[in-house]
This record gives structure tokens, sequence and C-alpha cells, in this order.
């Protein structure tokens, strides 16, 4: 896994992604703690609420993004949205109001929402060779992992000495320390697959290309199935996301450094899976690994209901932490092969509007589920919270598991013949195509493609 980071471009833009993401785990912590000092028992609807509005800025954004991505050098692009957020990430310590929440959280996440799709347009593009791509989706899986493992562990120890609203000040350094990592790195131009698609790339309004996007999702069975697991993940994450903090502080009666070492468990499952699959995705298919990860978290979120139901006891504590390290690693089985259907799934010269179209309709998915998570959770209780999103997540996977037929999974694409890479560094040889798989009698669901990340987040 670790050689691509030889590769200069990629591992400036790795760097980035890991200062800018450790920030934003300890916005996560902050955020959470905020929203209780605010509303004490309903954090959980006010973490619902904000979130919801976060998902509402990755729809909405995303594709206009992606529309008009082409027009803009893409390594400003990123920097600026680094720099936008270090600004609203500068306000967050200055908040007494819930609408002020809403609001700051919302343009901080339209910054997001320009940053990370340009971002997975441009690795593609970096590591042309599929073996490579796929290690690099791993390391970006982890680096995401950082905001739920890394992140709540350094929170929990600055909490120990100081209050938690200084923890923004770290989000402000890790976005500042991105915009320098992404200006140092020679980003590649956009490849174009054929004239005619590049010159595609400048006709039509943003709307239009926008929707084009969406249809390059819709065309391909496997993705519209990812979109099915995408929401499968939304519903595990947004428990997770949302009722952590309830969970520790009133349901077990335990203090706000529990809080980061239950987030941290969810990383930790999340990071072990994303280790081992670059080796096991070369014997496995991505659909089996990926429907198997969707049915988990159905599981695994009726173990979450079955523990909120049970009685008292201090076994209860390490069972969720072991459920969120269940939840983390079935969600990183979904979402970490998920680039290689779409690098397989849409030509080269449009990706940036797939991925970027990608990235809003799975966070569409979460505009549900964040809600869902605070609103039950909050009116009928943590047991019903676990047992609406275990129902939505079950039949998601059950839909994605139909819809996906074996056949349907694209072929690789060839690898690229050898050339140099934007750092001036000879591109190694791609591997020889390996023959399809033979499909596997699988109906499972898909468990985990929780957090993502997600996203994404």
């Amino acid at each position: 896994m670790l050689p691509v980071l030889r590769n200069r471009t990629y591992r400036h833009l790795f760097a980035a992604q890991v200062v800018a993401l450790t920030g934003t785990g300890l916005a996560t912590v902050a955020l959470g703690l905020l929203a209780y000092d605010l509303a004490g028992p309903r954090a959980g609807s006010v973490l619902g609420t904000a979130l919801a509005i976060k998902m509402v800025a990755y729809v909405a954004v995303a594709p206009a993004v992606g529309a008009l991505a082409h027009r803009l050098p893409r390594r400003a692009l990123m920097a600026g949205s680094d720099l936008a957020r270090a600004a609203v990430a500068l306000s967050l310590p200055f908040v007494d109001r819930v609408w002020q929440v809403y609001l700051l959280v919302f343009l901080l996440q339209a910054a997001s929402a320009a940053f990370t799709p340009t971002f997975q347009a441009v690795i593609p593009d970096v590591l042309p060779d599929e073996r490579d791509y796929t290690r690099a989706l791993s390391l970006s899986r982890l680096a995401y992992d950082l905001e739920s493992l890394f992140s709540p562990a350094l929170a929990a120890a600055l909490l120990a000495v100081t209050t938690y609203d200084r923890l923004f000040l770290g989000t402000v350094a890790g976005f500042l320390a991105s915009a320098v990592l992404v200006l140092s790195a020679a980003v590649p131009r956009p490849a174009a697959d054929t004239a005619a698609a590049g010159a595609g790339r400048h006709a039509g309004h943003a709307h239009t290309r926008a929707a084009a996007g969406m249809r390059l999702l819709l065309a391909a069975p496997p993705l519209r199935a990812l979109l099915l697991l995408n929401l499968a993940v939304a519903a595990a994450g947004s428990l997770v996301a949302v009722n952590t903090v309830v969970y520790v502080r009133d349901l077990l009666g335990r203090g706000t450094g529990d809080v980061a070492l239950a987030l941290g468990a969810y990383g930790a499952g999340s990071m072990a899976v994303a280790l081992a699959l670059p080796r096991l995705l070369d014997r496995v298919p991505d659909r089996t690994v990926m429907l198997r990860g969707g049915a988990a978290l159905a599981a695994v979120l009726a173990a979450a209901g079955a523990l909120t139901a049970a009685a008292p006891g201090p076994w209860r504590w390490p069972a969720l932490l072991a459920a969120w390290a269940s939840l983390g690693a079935a969600g990183s089985a979904v979402l970490t092969p998920a680039g290689r259907l779409v690098r397989r799934a849409v030509p080269a010269g449009r990706r940036t509007e797939a991925f970027a179209a990608q990235f809003s309709l799975s966070h569409a998915g979460w505009l549900l589920t964040y809600p869902l998570a605070g609103w039950v959770g909050a009116t009928a209780g943590l047991t019903a919270a676990a047992a609406a999103l275990g129902v939505l997540a079950a039949g998601s996977a059950l839909a994605a598991a139909a819809l996906w037929c074996p056949a349907a999974e694209p072929s690789p694409e060839p690898s690229p013949e050898p050339s140099a890479d934007a750092a001036g560094e000879p591109a190694r040889p791609g591997p020889r195509p390996e023959p399809a798989p033979v499909p596997a009698d699988d109906g499972a669901g898909r468990l985990h493609r929780l957090l993502a990340a997600r996203h994404g987040h």
C-alpha cells in the first residue's frame, strides 16, 4: 500500500487530506459537546438537524462544482476551499445560539462539497494504474478514519487540559496546512478520453452538465446499487454521528472523554478493514465485499437496538465499543472500493462530473438519516432510532443485492502505457488484465459503507 507514496504529487495530496481530516475530527467532537451545552439531552436533535443541513450543502453544491470545475484550475479550487473552511472554523468558538451552529455548518460543508469531489477526481489522473489506485483508495479510507480514531483520541487528550471550544483552533490549523500542501503539489490537467469528450467539457449550462453527471451514475447497474449501499451506510453512520454523545452521556452516564473513545472505536474498525482490502480485492470481486458489508451494517444496527433495550450493567460500555467498531468495519467494506466502480464505468474525461454526482447522491441518503436518527432518538428513544435505521439499512442492502447482478459488474480498465507522472517520475507498467472472476452466489445485502464519507463528512 505504501509504495504509492513515492509519487510526489499523491504524497502531498494525501498529506493534505490527512491534516484536514484531523482538524475535522476535532471539530466533530467539539460540535457534539457544543450541542450538548446548548440543548442538553436534546443534543441529538440539534446534531441531527445540523448534519441534515450539512447534507443539504453537499447535495446542492457538489453537482454545481462538478459542472463548473472544468473552468477552474483544480489546485486553486481545492486550496480555496480549504481557506474558506478555515475562515468558518475560526468563527465556531464564538457560537452561543443554535441557529448560528446551523449557519456555520452549512458554510463549512459547502466548501467541503467543492473540495472532496475535485480531490476524488484528481487521484485517478495522478495514479492511472488500477492497483496503485486501489492502494490509494485504501489510504484515503484510512485518512477518513483518522477523523474517528486519531482525532477523537487527540481530542480526549486535549479535553483533559483545555475546554472544548479550543478544539476548533486545531480545525483551523488543519485546513491551513491542507491548503499549503495542495498548492505544493503538481496537480495534472484532467484527462480526456476522446476529442469529442474534451470539447463536451465546455458545452452546455451548469445545470445541464450536472444532470449529465447524474445520468452517468444511473446508467450502470453497479453504480445504481452503489447508491443504495450508500443509503445503508448513511443509516448506520447517522446513528454513530448523531447519537454517540447521547449513548455515552445519558444512557451509560460516562464522561466527555468517553465520547471520543466511542468514536475512536468506530474508526478503528474501519481502518482494520481498509488495511486488509487491497490484497482481498485482488482475489474477491468488489460486489461480494460490498454487498456483505451492507448486510453486516443491518445486523449490527439490530444489535445496537438490543443494547439500548437491555438492562443496565457494566458490560454495556464494552458492548457499545464493539458495536461501533463493527459498524466502522462494515462501512469501510462498502466505501473503500466505491471509487473503483466509478473509475471503471465512467470515461476518464468525465470523472469530475461523475464523482461530484456520486458525492451528491450518496449524501442525499444522509439528508434522510441524520434527522431520522436525531428526531426519532429525541422523541421515541434510542431503541426506536436504532430499529428504524436498521430497517432502512436492511431494505437498502437487499435492494442493492437484487439490482447488482454479477454479470453487471464492470470489467477492469486495461492499464495505460508507461508514462511520466505529474511529478516527472516514470509510471510503472500496469498489470496484465486478469480474467473476469467467476460470479459468486451471494444474495447477502451490503453492510458497511457507513461513514463516511461518508464521507465524507
